[in-house]
């Protein structure tokens, strides 16, 4: 796989980093920029953005991300992913302040396959 395979829109459910394992739905939209660096934007739950730049080597795809959470707090961490086909991801994530027992999880499909995701 190449990483200008990579760029479209992806529907994606989750879960969070935490005891709970609370589950989410949303969109991942990944480009390229100029030096061919991953950019994606996410939409958890249709109402909550993050943002997150980074690079892709092996059929593996590490992104750091941002967003701000509800108290208006800056949230960090990074996301892997392995790159099963060029239509499915499925990867891992943990936040700087997350509860360092868990992991969240994600799996991601793109838009206009058979296994994607209805929101």
């Amino acid at each position: 796989m190449t990483i200008n395979e990579l760029p479209g829109t992806y529907n994606i459910t989750g879960s969070n980093q935490d005891e709970a394992a609370v589950t989410y739905k949303g969109t991942m939209d990944l480009t390229l920029d100029e030096n061919n660096r991953i950019l994606a934007k996410w939409t958890i739950n249709n109402n909550q953005e993050q943002l997150g730049a980074g690079f892709f080597k092996n059929n593996i795809l590490v992104i750091n991300f941002n967003y701000q959470g509800e108290d208006g707090k800056i949230y960090k961490g990074v996301v892997v992913y392995k790159c099963i086909t060029k239509d499915i991801l499925e990867g891992f994530w943990s936040e700087k302040h997350g509860n360092p027992l868990y992991l969240g999880e994600e799996r991601c499909f793109r838009v206009g396959t058979q296994r994607e995701v209805v929101n």
